[in-house]
């Protein structure tokens, strides 16, 4: 299965505590997000403080995120849900 072809599954931004909205308070769209979790050179790993999978890097606009998510579903099709996205420091050489 390619992440590729993964849905994100998305609350409405006007939804109190939604996902959409939690990552516009970071500063971020929806658009940069899925844009850091699609890029070829995305790195994943698990949040040491949540557990959950977590994805680096780099959206549309250029700027470097960390993406925690769920996996919501593994089958096809696979189903992503960000919990969090925010800039962080882009890793050195």
């Amino acid at each position: 299965m390619n992440l590729r072809d993964a849905l994100i599954d998305w609350d409405d931004p006007t939804d109190e505590g939604s996902n959409t909205a939690h990552v516009v308070e970071h500063g971020l769209t929806p658009d940069e997000v899925e844009s850091a979790l699609f890029e070829d050179d995305t790195t994943f790993d698990l949040s040491d403080s949540s557990g959950r999978p977590i994805a680096f890097g780099t959206t549309i606009t250029g700027r470097y995120i960390a993406v925690v998510f769920e996996i919501l579903n593994l089958a096809d099709p696979l189903i992503l849900r960000p919990i969090t996205a925010y800039e962080v420091p882009e890793p050195k050489d």
